[in-house]
């Protein structure tokens, strides 16, 4: 036993300063200090994204999951994996920028590849319409990634694939919230995609900000959009 256990606190400290803005490089640095508490700290928090998106997919694709190519942008650990798996989807693709987040990925022997990649500054590593699926759960938002990878996903999902999205919908998200939505909008009214599904979760996590604590509420909340790629695109 450790002789300092974790305390909320200390989760409080981190999540708070993983939202911040910093360069690509430094934001990457701390995912690798980070990693190895990663899961710890979000089972404090009851972060439920990964179990609610992989729902959320799996309602969609009710058959042959299991032949579903599946790229998950910004894996992490691999909890999204993990639950998709789960749910009988097989052939699962990662990337990230940390490497400390890749490493305990591989642990997990869910994916069949691995790719580190800067999502701030380089092009997903994929040819376009490779993908059934891709998923980023948890990494837009506020001084993560930014809104302006979604042609980047749309780029590399198959014409008639499915592109699925997470964002917190609390106090300090808002007006990144505002600017992925009018980006998510803008390429629908282009023909790009068409939505699917958009679900607003109460409880997506417990807060980490008094400013966040919103109707006597201890947790925050969050929504997952689903948009299918057109299958005719130009």
């Amino acid at each position: 036993m450790a002789g300092n256990p974790r305390t909320f606190a200390d989760v409080q400290r981190t999540v708070l300063s993983c939202h911040k803005e910093s360069t690509a490089e430094d934001k990457m640095s701390f995912y690798d200090s980070w990693s190895e508490l990663y899961e710890q700290d979000v089972m404090f928090l009851d972060y439920r994204a990964p179990l609610l998106v992989a729902e959320s997919l799996a309602a969609v694709l009710h058959e042959d999951r299991d032949k579903a190519l599946v790229l998950d942008v910004a894996c992490g650990t691999g909890l999204v994996a993990v639950q998709l798996q789960r749910l009988g989807f097989r052939n699962l693709h990662g990337v990230d920028g940390s490497e400390g987040m890749l490493e305990l990925a591989r642990s997990k022997s869910v994916y069949q590849t691995l790719q580190k990649c800067m999502l701030h500054t380089e092009s997903l590593p994929a040819s376009s319409g490779s993908y059934d699926v891709v998923v980023i759960v948890g990494a837009l938002s506020e001084g993560q990634v930014p809104y302006t990878i979604l042609p980047e996903l749309h780029r590399v999902t198959k014409p008639g694939g499915f592109v699925c999205m997470t964002t917190r919908t609390s106090t300090s998200n808002q007006l990144y919230k505002k600017q992925l939505q009018a980006v998510i909008e803008k390429m629908e009214q282009k023909g790009l995609w068409e939505r699917v599904g958009v679900q607003e979760i109460e409880h997506w996590e417990k807060s980490t900000s008094v400013h966040e604590d919103e109707q006597d509420s201890k947790y925050i909340s969050g929504i997952i959009y689903i948009y299918r790629k057109s299958r005719c695109q130009d």
